[in-house]
């Protein structure tokens, strides 16, 4: 009977337990699958989702809102403008006709509004405007009511041998607002090769910590090894000892491989955009489709599509609108004004519009530098002497930038041989590591002999990622210099999605 109740109790607990585990739900965030990550992979994270891409988004907006700015700047502008109220009550001197003064007390309101339209000529640096204007005055003291007027009035504002802005501004904002769009795929391409450095950064800690591990690995079944050969007595005390001491310095190398891993893991995963509690392996980029590259061609892709071409050019632009406003600051200048329209003054406010007389002004307005001590001429030749600098620098830039870009695509193009020659030596040393190995462990070679097929091992791999980090680099490199996508054939173009936001709205 006691056999029995207890039996029954266990069955009882057991049962409860399952319910129990039943009703549990299971721990989703617990699943947490490996994310594998090609070269290419991490490049589109980066240009999609890192905190670098938002500042280049924005920024380019900045540069979009600047270039509809001026675009703005020179259309027509109508402008409301007035005084109301305008009340002044007090004493004032007053000139009587025999020329004595007397203080007269005056009270009155007072107010004003005018309608202009306005527009700029940027070619001549012109003025010109249409405008109307009515006036109202009212005297307490006299209990009276006046009211003018300009029921219509069209003018003008031409200076002569001034410096013009507005042309100035013409040529330069459409070339800075290009430069900034091409600004913008650089600093894309920018992103791309940081991506990159990153990648293979990861990848080269990736290999030293799998090579750990298969080293450790190795050692330890050595170890096994040479102990059942310790026990037959067929090995030295020596050799035993060097095989400990493999397994030892392979676990410290492991260790070390695996705290440069965590580093490395951190950065990319920050740098692309990843969330670090994500698991990741990076593939090695084994499929490569080599390729030769034209200097010629990059060297006039880069001219058409880098932003240096523009900077050029509005570097010398910009210092001989420099030296222009120069010359025109500090010599002869003059304005002409003029207008013609009608006024009128009445009782009324109607009365303005009735039978309006004409109204015609015009104005020249000269001036002209007497003594300065030559602080004009001075200007002059300073203007002229950064005109000069700035097209010898800009020369010397050409000169370093054609320069820059061939040199780049000649190295390219040596990188491939070197890539194929690393490539063939790595599967060498593998092969060699391998047969070594179990040379070893058949007791035909020493333990010297097989570290030194795992050091050419490690070094063959070594140089095969290097080289496969030195190629890719110097092709996003080389994408960064030309802006140009030699793979696909085509010019690079992106699109920012902010902006298109900015243009839905």
């Amino acid at each position: 009977m006691l056999k029995i109740v207890g039996l029954l109790i266990l069955g009882t607990f057991m049962v409860g337990n399952m319910l129990q585990g039943q009703d549990k739900k299971p721990d989703t965030d617990a699943v947490n699958l490996k994310l594998n990550l090609s070269l290419h992979n991490v490049v589109d994270l980066a240009i999609g989702q890192s905190s670098a891409i938002r500042y280049i988004q924005n920024t380019n907006v900045n540069s979009f809102w600047r270039w509809k700015n001026f675009q703005k700047t020179f259309l027509p502008n109508l402008v409301v403008s007035g005084t109301l109220p305008n009340f002044n009550q007090s004493t004032v001197p007053v000139t009587q006709p025999d020329g004595s003064i007397e203080f007269k007390e005056v009270s009155n309101l007072m107010g004003s509004a005018n309608l202009s339209l306005n527009q700029s000529i940027p070619l001549t640096g012109t003025y010109i405007y249409a405008s109307t204007s009515a006036s109202r005055v009212q005297d307490y003291y006299k209990k009276q009511t006046n009211f003018s007027g300009n029921p219509i009035s069209f003018g003008f504002y031409q200076p002569i041998f001034a410096y013009n802005w507005m042309k100035w501004s013409k040529k330069l904002e459409p070339m800075i607002y290009n430069e900034s769009q091409r600004n913008f795929i650089q600093a894309i391409e920018a992103i791309a090769y940081t991506a990159t450095a990153h990648f293979f950064n990861y990848l080269r800690v990736q290999t030293d910590f799998k090579l750990a591990e298969s080293a450790l690995k190795n050692s330890n079944d050595n170890l096994r090894i040479a102990k059942t050969k310790q026990k037959l007595g067929q090995i030295s005390e020596n050799d035993f000892s060097r095989i400990e001491l493999s397994v030892l310095n392979a676990q410290k190398a492991l260790n070390s491989a695996g705290m440069l891993l965590k580093n490395s893991d951190f950065e990319l995963k920050s740098y692309v955009g990843i969330d670090q509690n994500q698991e990741i392996e990076l593939q090695v980029p084994l499929n490569i489709t080599l390729f030769d590259i034209d200097s010629k061609k990059a060297l006039e892709e880069a001219k058409s599509n880098r932003p240096e071409a523009i900077n050029f050019e509005r570097r010398l632009i910009n210092s001989e609108r420099d030296l222009t406003a120069a010359k025109r600051a500090n010599g002869l200048t003059a304005t002409i004004s003029g207008s013609y329209g009608l006024a009128n003054s009445s009782e009324s406010m109607q009365g303005i519009y009735n039978s309006p007389n004409r109204s015609q002004i015009l104005q020249l307005t000269v001036s002209v530098p007497v003594l300065d001590w030559g602080r004009a001429a001075s200007a002059v030749k300073m203007a002229e002497s950064q005109r000069d600098l700035a097209q010898f620098d800009v020369q010397k830039a050409k000169e370093d930038f054609d320069r820059g870009v061939i040199v780049q695509v000649e190295q390219f193009g040596l990188l491939k041989g070197q890539l194929i020659t690393a490539k063939e030596a790595d599967r060498v040393a593998e092969n060699g590591y391998k047969i070594a190995l179990k040379r070893f462990q058949n007791g035909e070679i020493s333990i010297t002999d097989l570290n030194i097929a795992l050091s050419e091992r490690e070094s063959a791999k070594r140089d095969y990622i290097g080289s496969l980090s030195t190629y890719w680099l110097a092709y996003y490199n080389l994408r960064i210099l030309t802006l140009y996508d030699f793979e696909t054939d085509q010019k690079i173009k992106y699109e920012n999605p902010m902006l298109a936001k900015v243009l839905a709205n």
